[in-house]
């Protein structure tokens, strides 16, 4: 492995080496930042996942005996710790690679990195801590269940976190002992192409981890829809989760969707300002706002409502926003068409006369060829605003106000997301009541962790999805369970 990524050009990494693309043709790689090609990844199809597939399956082996599929938890858990570490050690290798083909600043790179890192050392932890039960049963019988590996799994991978979602999914579903066929996002890849590169230098088997890029409609479709593939792993639109779970119900494959969020951070008059401030803005502001879990709708009680506004629209007024390796507060959007999405937003806004309380600042040697929108804080936004309701996948924060507990929970719980929220007050009773009655994935009481850490399950209800990804709960969803009944009078 030479290391050079943006060599690949028309091939895969399937198997531990570069293979032709059955197409032959390629794709631009995009620097969000200026707004220019500077890498070729291949356009990959049908053909290509069944090679994939073929060289998972290979890996596996015919009753679990193939290179991959013979090795001991012990021994994954082992290659895995090995790749964390070889991920360490091209830290800032991989932190440029991430800035440079999503366009957040270099510092949140270097954090996507290191959380890489930890899942995979996570996950070499836990893979020999995964096992079964006994369960008492008739008197002369013994039963007990086996946790077993789905076989090939597969992973569509978005843009916005590239590194950290090929962490969360593909190192639990090594760890228990599946094989990986990933199709990451066309847009941002050449992080986790290198990721597979180290893999293979580390000693993984041929075929344990196979990489595909391309096309959603073209290699994302074909890999959703194979019939070689036991579980699927989709993080992304509501709409593309529709079309994966679909396809993969043709042929009864278990589906893993994490499908975006619009998610709220609840603020009552009892709550430190001081420690909410820095949070909130942090929660919108990060990866430009395209993070599932950004806390985009600002939840404040009457009492504080101006204030907290006023506060959070001077923090906001302070933010630079820039070119990725610039290490800025904020760098740009993905791509022209996500920066026209925001847009229309804002001008729906304006449109509707929702004020604008605050905006940061695009910086004056940002390239007029980038994808750059400044972040932006709109107050007084009605709760069944189009503002409130659907993900804008931008730096765009709608504050909103609200004067009972009733009051904020049906606004909280009011859109067709279920993903995350905070909850800031230090009312013992009101954390707990508030933590119960919303409807969501995860809840943070005085913190917001943005999707948590390694080790906290995350995932969400209604159109955010189902499944859960991160901790031991993802291990437990990349196997399936054996019962056996053993009669011995």
């Amino acid at each position: 492995m030479d290391g050079n990524t943006t060599a690949a050009g028309s091939h895969h990494f399937i198997g531990n080496r570069w293979v032709a693309s059955s197409t032959g043709q390629t794709i631009d790689v995009i620097d969000p930042s200026d707004g220019k090609a500077f890498a070729k990844i291949a356009r990959g199809n049908a053909a290509d996942i069944d090679a994939a597939v073929l060289a998972a399956r290979s890996a596996l082996g015919e009753f679990f005996r193939g290179d991959w599929g013979r090795m001991t938890a012990t021994e994954r858990g082992r290659l895995l710790m090995k790749l964390s570490y070889a991920v360490g050690d091209h830290h800032d290798e991989l932190a440029r690679l991430e800035s440079r083909t999503t366009g957040k600043p270099l510092k949140q790179g270097r954090a996507d990195v290191a959380t890489l890192a930890r899942y995979f050392e996570y996950y070499a932890g836990a893979a020999d801590k995964l096992h079964g039960d006994t369960i008492p049963y008739q008197a002369g019988m013994t039963v007990l269940t086996l946790r077993e590996p789905h076989g090939v799994t597969g992973h569509i991978v978005p843009w916005n976190y590239p590194m950290q979602i090929f962490g969360r999914s593909v190192g639990a579903a090594l760890a228990a002992g599946n094989a990986c066929v990933v199709k990451p996002a066309e847009d941002a890849c050449l992080s986790v192409i290198r990721v597979a590169e180290l893999a293979a230098d580390v000693g993984f088997p041929a075929g344990a981890l196979n990489i595909v890029t391309g096309y959603g409609a073209e290699a994302g479709a074909a890999l959703a829809q194979h019939r070689g593939i036991d579980h699927i792993s989709f993080t992304g639109s509501p709409a593309t989760g529709t079309a994966v779970a679909q396809a993969a119900a043709k042929h009864h494959c278990p589906v893993t969707l994490e499908l975006g969020g619009k998610s709220p951070q609840i603020v009552f008059a009892d709550a430190r300002l001081d420690d909410v401030l820095p949070v909130v803005v942090n929660a919108i502001v990060q990866n430009a706002g395209q993070t599932c879990s950004a806390g985009s709708r600002l939840l404040i009680e009457r009492p504080i409502y101006d204030e907290l506004v006023a506060r959070v629209g001077h923090a906001m007024s302070q933010l630079k926003v820039g070119p990725a390796l610039d290490d800025l507060d904020a760098g740009p959007l993905i791509r022209q068409n996500q920066l026209q999405r925001v847009w229309d937003f804002l001008s729906r806004a304006q449109h509707d006369n929702v004020p604008i309380a605050a905006q940061g600042s695009i910086v004056e040697h940002a390239p007029q060829s980038g994808y750059y929108q400044a972040p932006t804080l709109l107050r007084d936004v009605p709760s069944n605003h189009v503002l409130a309701q659907e993900e804008i996948f931008g730096p765009v924060l709608a504050a909103i106000v609200f004067d009972s507990e009733d009051e904020m929970l049906s606004i909280a719980n009011g859109t067709m997301y279920g993903l995350v929220a905070g909850v800031w007050t230090h009312d013992g009773a009101r954390q707990i009541r508030v933590a119960r009655k919303l409807r969501c994935g995860q809840v943070f009481i005085n913190n917001y962790g943005a999707g948590g850490g390694i080790e906290l399950p995350f995932g969400g209800v209604k159109s955010s999805g189902y499944g859960r990804e991160k901790g031991f709960e993802a291990l437990l969803g990349f196997t399936t369970l054996k019962t056996i009944a053993i009669k011995h009078g």
